[in-house]
């Protein structure tokens, strides 16, 4: 099989877009990878959050979602949105055709881990997956330069929006700006992986924010930390 495992673990996956060729797409791409498994799909945003919910209800939620965000009447950024307020468990990276840098920002404001161009190759899109269920940000990198250049320090005076966190909690949002997992901040560290994601929700908490992937963009947005 390609690509070497990551995780001794199957990553379920739910795949939602409005085009049935897409998803047959999809599956078939990812059926090479034996730590993918898709486990449901859906071609509207409103019946994924429907079977979502009812499959986070007897237990077989999946661990990321593949997001189309031009849908309708539920577009995939409200999806997003719904989905991590009401199952925060699950990560989700947008799939998308349209390159258009507002519909990127909005989708990883409304909290998804990544953002991947339908173009993108099988082994891409398996590592978009993978860093979603460590928990990382993955942008795809034809994306990920013009979208980190168009945050620029917005504070002008302003008050801190860090000045709730502790040194040590600056520190780790540094780290997660810069794209490192729970296990790689703990390392680095030398702290248990425990007490990382302990001070990563206690982060998102103070800035009032629902995932990391919001956490790392206010970073750069605010100085910071220097993307890539």
């Amino acid at each position: 099989m390609i690509g070497v495992m990551e995780s001794l673990e199957t990553i379920r996956v739910f795949i939602v877009d409005d085009h049935g060729m897409v998803r047959r797409g999809v599956r078939s791409y990812l059926s090479i990878f034996d730590d993918i498994e898709v486990v449901g799909e859906a071609a509207s945003g409103r019946e994924a959050l429907d079977r979502l919910h009812a499959m986070a209800a007897d237990g077989t939620a999946p661990e990321v979602v593949l997001m189309d965000l031009a849908m309708e009447p539920i577009d995939g950024v409200a999806a997003t949105r719904e989905l991590r307020a009401t199952m925060p468990e699950v990560e989700v990276v947008a799939v998308t055709s349209l390159v258009d840098q507002s519909r990127v920002q909005a989708a990883l404001e409304a909290g998804a881990s990544g953002y991947l161009v339908k173009d993108a190759a099988p082994e891409e899109l398996a590592v978009a997956i993978r860093a979603a269920q460590r928990g990382e940000v993955h942008i795809d990198g034809s994306l990920a330069r013009s979208l980190m250049e168009s945050l620029r320090p917005s504070s002008n005076g302003a008050a801190d929006p860090f000045a709730e966190l502790s040194e040590r909690e600056i520190e780790i949002l540094r780290l997660i700006a810069e794209g490192h997992a729970n296990k790689e901040i703990a390392g680095r560290l030398v702290i248990s992986e425990r007490t990382a994601r302990t001070h990563v929700s206690n982060i998102l908490r103070k800035l009032g924010l629902s995932s990391r992937t919001q956490a790392a963009l206010l970073a750069v947005r605010e100085g910071l930390a220097t993307p890539d």
